[in-house]
């Protein structure tokens, strides 16, 4: 009798049970295949001819003479923006200023400042001043010279101070000067180049992920402050692109060249407002984000950088005792 009304039990739970069975694999069939068409959108597709000098005349470009800002100077000069270059070294600036004149035929300004310091916003405002500008891309940022741990960063004080002000202030600084302006027209981008090292801790390189975790934070605050009123602002996380400060000479498939990943990184301004920018970097975003726990992606990167700080140092060693020999034979 028992085994009769658990039959009978099972027989009327048949039907409620198989509708819960097939609206959970139409969800997740729905869910895959939007996903599917939002990459299909953002990696194939792109943004169309969203970025054009119909935001305003004028991009401004921070760090503009080396690696990604260069590129990002580049690309938009290409699409018919004028260009505000902005870095510190006047030579550097003249160059490539005489270079996208000469490539593209558009008008270019300069300003030289270090970001380090503190002073210099008053300069910046000034060049700044009548522009109608379209686009901002704060790039300028700075790294270690090496992975260290956090008490023996030679001249800590000062490098504490130094990297705030070019990773951090130098992103809030020129919000400030650019953004009202933008408001006032309702139409506008502020591209902030954060970094994969914002995504997570990374020991041993930790001011500087902190820094550019800041960027992040910063960039999506203020989108949702001011979407409504047409601006975009967008928090680009890239992994390693083959550049000067990356130290990659040889570029690859998951370490593009910089002209490569700005052209990617480009495509998806307006359709992603917290970017890794291009699709193999997307891919590494999601596995060290969603797949991997955050303690083993913490620990990988600690090990990946005392290996990177043990080789630096063995080579520092071994260079001081080749110019330690060199100058007693010169004795």
């Amino acid at each position: 009798m028992e085994w009769m009304n658990a039959e009978e039990t099972l027989r009327r739970a048949e039907a409620p049970l198989f509708w819960v069975g097939a609206c959970t694999v139409a969800s997740l069939a729905l869910w895959l295949l939007y996903r599917l068409l939002s990459g299909f959108r953002i990696w194939v597709l792109g943004n169309g001819q969203l970025l054009s000098p119909k935001l305003g005349k004028w991009a401004v470009v921070t760090g503009a003479t080396d690696g990604i800002g260069k590129s990002y100077a580049e690309e938009l000069a290409r699409r018919g923006f004028s260009m505000m270059l902005i870095s510190r070294s006047q030579d550097k600036l003249d160059d490539v200023a005489r270079s996208l004149e000469e490539q593209f035929k558009i008008e270019t300004r300069t300003i030289a400042v270090d970001f380090g310091k503190a002073d210099i916003y008053s300069k910046i405002a000034v060049g700044l001043a009548g522009l109608e500008i379209g686009v901002l891309v704060n790039n300028v940022g700075v790294s270690y010279s090496y992975p260290e741990y956090y008490l023996n960063i030679p001249d800590l004080d000062n490098f504490i101070t130094y990297m705030i002000n070019v990773n951090i202030t130098s992103v809030c600084q020129m919000t400030r000067l650019v953004l009202p302006r933008m408001a006032e027209r309702s139409k506008g981008i502020i591209l902030n180049i954060s970094s994969a090292s914002g995504m997570y801790p990374l020991p041993l390189l930790t001011v500087y992920s902190s820094s550019k975790a800041f960027v992040d934070f910063f960039s999506r605050g203020l989108q949702e402050e001011y979407r409504r009123q047409g601006i975009i602002i967008q928090s680009v996380l890239p992994f390693f692109v083959a550049t000067k400060m990356t130290r990659i000479r040889k570029p690859t498939l998951d370490k593009p060249t910089p002209e490569r990943y700005v052209a990617a990184e480009l495509a998806t301004v307006g359709l992603q407002s917290q970017t890794n920018g291009y699709f193999p970097h997307a891919v590494m975003g999601w596995v060290t984000t969603k797949i991997v726990p955050i303690s083993m992606v913490i620990f990988l990167g600690a090990s990946m950088n005392r290996l990177q700080r043990s080789g630096y140092l063995q080579r520092r060693k071994l260079r001081e005792q080749r110019n330690g020999n060199n100058l007693k034979k010169i004795e």
